[in-house]
């Protein structure tokens, strides 16, 4: 009995006690509200409504009101960074940074979003000066990662896998992707100005980042093709299969010259067609019939094309497969398959082929990095169906 008098006494008294807190957080709120300029609520209210411009006209007045009120320039800083305001935008940063009052974690905020002003205006050597000064503290690892994407636009591959090293000692993911690929694009400039060694020496640590790296195989393929070694080269090329048979259409047209020069284009042929058969992709049978044809035969070309629209039928194996028939037809049977042909080429020439599997951005060339989100290895090495693009 006693121990549940206790309880009927505890359920009142907490009761009590919540309502007294609550009442207080009531008048505290009510207190500080009292405190902010209308002006303050109005420029809320605007901003609930999507009225930029009317809101920031409103937190103006607020800061004119109350010079102080440091998280309020933020706020304003970043609507007129949104709108394009960069201008405006820059000032308000600076003038934080000019307070000599101004605590170091604000002026490491202050520092950072004045950065990215810059880097939305394209002032990117002032982008990198801000962000470059936030090497510890709260902001310093978003600080990097922004200078990150200002090395890339810039093409400072060196620079760029240095942040991507600071970045993982920051304790971000792992940047090994991101961090051979900028070796790679190393070894592409080493090529350009025929340095081969140079070249060589990039891809090796490429692939010492990332084995699966598909990219530095068939560049290391380029450099052996580029000293003379087309052996070297086919070796290297072929090796995509085993890292990933998706990236062969990539490589399939070089493993043909490779081949052709050293007098086995037969043999490169059969390789092609083994590999048709094997992965059964359009991109492939696209490349190899025309090989096929010509070293093959017309009868050999036209089973592949016939076999491979059986497995899955596509534009690009019915162009082919209307190629073969053509060669075989008589008149009017080959002007009707000539003019099928045509249109089925011109529904598709301008259509976007690759898709990236981040933002969906459709180009007609293969990248390695997405030029709408700059992502690396985002597009897969397959077509997408024209039809279905033309649909969409």
């Amino acid at each position: 009995m006693d121990l549940d008098f206790w309880w009927l006494l505890v359920v009142p008294v907490a009761f009590a006690l919540g309502w007294m807190t609550s009442r207080y957080d009531l008048k505290a709120l009510l207190s500080e509200s009292t405190n902010l300029p209308r002006s303050y609520f109005r420029g809320l209210n605007f901003l609930l409504n999507e009225q930029p411009d009317q809101a920031i006209d409103a937190f103006i007045e607020v800061v004119k009101l109350d010079p102080e009120t440091i998280e309020l320039h933020f706020a304003l800083g970043n609507l007129f960074r949104r709108r394009g305001e960069t201008d405006r935008a820059i000032r308000i940063h600076q003038n934080l940074l000019s307070r000599a009052d101004l605590p170091v974690g604000e002026r490491d905020h202050a520092l950072f979003e004045l950065g990215q002003d810059f880097l939305k205006a394209g002032l990117l050597d002032r982008a990198e000066e801000a962000l470059g000064r936030l090497d510890a503290g709260e902001y310093a690892r978003d600080a990097q990662r922004a200078l990150l994407s200002i090395y890339e636009i810039e093409k400072e591959w060196g620079k760029a896998i240095e942040a991507a090293d600071r970045l993982e000692t920051m304790g971000a993911s792992p940047m090994i992707k991101e961090i051979s690929q900028f070796h790679c694009e190393l070894a592409q400039e080493a090529l350009q100005r025929k340095d081969a060694a140079a070249a060589a020496a990039q891809l090796e640590l490429a692939l010492k980042v990332n084995p699966a790296n598909v990219r530095a195989t068939i560049l290391a393929g380029d450099v052996a093709a580029a000293r003379g070694d087309q052996t070297a080269a086919i070796e290297a090329w072929r090796r995509v299969e085993s890292q990933n048979a998706a990236y062969l259409p990539l490589v399939a047209e070089k493993l043909m010259k490779a081949y052709a020069a050293i007098s086995r284009a037969q043999e490169g042929a059969a390789l092609l067609m083994g590999y048709v058969e094997k992965y059964g992709t359009s991109d492939l049978l696209d490349i190899a019939y025309p090989h096929v044809a010509e070293l093959c035969g017309g009868q050999e070309a036209h089973a592949l094309a016939r076999a491979q629209m059986r497995a899955a039928p596509n534009l690009a194996g019915m162009t082919r497969l209307l190629d073969a028939q053509i060669e075989a037809a008589e008149e009017p049977r080959r002007g009707e398959l000539e003019l099928m042909r045509t249109l089925i080429k011109q529904r598709t020439k301008n259509l976007p082929r690759y898709t990236c599997k981040n933002c969906g951005y459709r180009v007609r060339l293969f990248y390695w990095q997405c030029p709408g989100c700059s992502g690396w290895e985002t597009y897969a090495p397959r077509r997408v169906e024209p039809i279905g693009a033309a649909q969409s």
